[in-house]
C-alpha cells in the first residue's frame, strides 16, 4: 500500500496542479480549517484523524513578493513558525518531512549553486524560508527541496533577459516529484539553466524582452546545479 502523503497548503497554486495531474502518488490536500499550520494542536488533529506516514509541507507565505518587506509578521509567521510547527508535529510522531523551500536562498551573483554552496538570501522571502529550511533541518528524516518554479502559461507581459533562472513549470515538478520524496537532505530542483526571458518565450510568443536596471538590486544569476536531481530522477 502507498504511504499516505498529507499535503499542507492543499488548496494554494500547485497544489491544485498536483491534484489535477497526479498519478503515482496516495496524497491527502488539507484546506486552511482543518490544517492551521500555527496551531499545533490543529496539525495534531489532521494527523491523527488521517494518520500520514508523509507530510509535504508545501503552505507558505510567497505572494506578492514585496508582502515579506511589508509585512514581516505575518512573513515570519507563516514561513518560519507554521514550519517550525510542522517539523515539531513530524518528530512527535515519527513522520517523514518533504519542506517546500526555494532556489531564493542563494545570493544569487555566481550562478551553478550546489546544495552544499553557502547560502545568503538576498531578500525577506529568501530569509523567510531559509528560517523554515533551519528548523526542517535539525530533524533528520526530512527532505527540503529548494525549488524554482512558476505557473503556466507564463503569467507576465514581460521578462528579463539579463536575469539567468532555472524556472520549471508546476506540472514538470509534478512528473518528477515520485521519484524524489524517499530521498533525505537537500536538494535542488529546477529545469534548463537560461535567462527568465528565454524560457517565458517558448511558452508565451507575446512575452516582451526587457532588462533588470542595476538599481532594482535583483540577483542576475539565480541558476542553480541540478545534477543531483536529475541523477535521482533517472534511477
Amino acid at each position: 500500500m502507498k504511504k499516505l502523503i498529507l499535503v499542507t497548503g492543499g488548496q494554494g497554486r500547485f497544489s491544485k496542479i498536483l491534484k489535477k495531474n497526479n498519478k503515482h502518488l496516495n496524497l491527502y490536500f488539507s484546506s486552511k480549517n482543518e490544517c492551521n499550520i500555527l496551531n499545533i494542536k490543529s496539525l495534531e488533529r489532521i494527523v491523527k484523524k488521517i494518520k500520514p506516514q508523509i507530510i509535504m509541507h508545501c503552505a507558505a507565505l510567497s505572494r506578492p513578493i514585496n508582502i515579506h518587506e511589508k509585512n514581516i509578521s505575518k512573513s515570519i509567521d507563516l514561513n518560519i513558525i507554521g514550519t517550525a510547527n510542522v517539523t515539531k508535529v513530524c518528530e512527535k510522531y515519527n513522520l517523514k518531512l518533504i519542506y517546500f523551500s526555494t532556489g531564493y536562498v542563494y545570493e544569487g551573483k555566481k550562478g551553478n549553486y550546489s546544495e552544499s554552496d553557502p547560502v545568503k538570501p538576498f531578500n525577506n522571502y529568501g530569509l523567510s524560508k531559509l528560517g523554515g529550511e533551519c528548523a526542517v533541518s535539525m530533524y533528520k528524516n526530512s527532505l527540503i527541496l529548494r525549488i524554482t518554479m512558476t505557473e503556466k502559461p507564463f503569467l507576465h507581459k514581460k521578462a528579463y533577459s539579463n536575469l539567468k533562472s532555472n524556472f520549471m513549470f508546476h506540472e514538470d515538478l509534478v512528473k518528477i516529484l515520485p521519484k524524489l520524496i524517499n530521498k533525505k537532505g537537500i536538494l535542488n530542483v529546477g529545469g534548463k539553466s537560461q535567462s527568465v526571458y528565454s524560457f517565458a518565450k517558448k511558452n508565451n510568443l507575446k512575452v516582451k524582452k526587457i532588462k533588470a536596471k542595476k538599481s532594482l538590486a535583483l540577483p542576475l544569476n539565480q541558476t542553480m546545479n541540478v545534477a543531483k536531481m536529475k541523477k535521482t530522477i533517472k534511477k
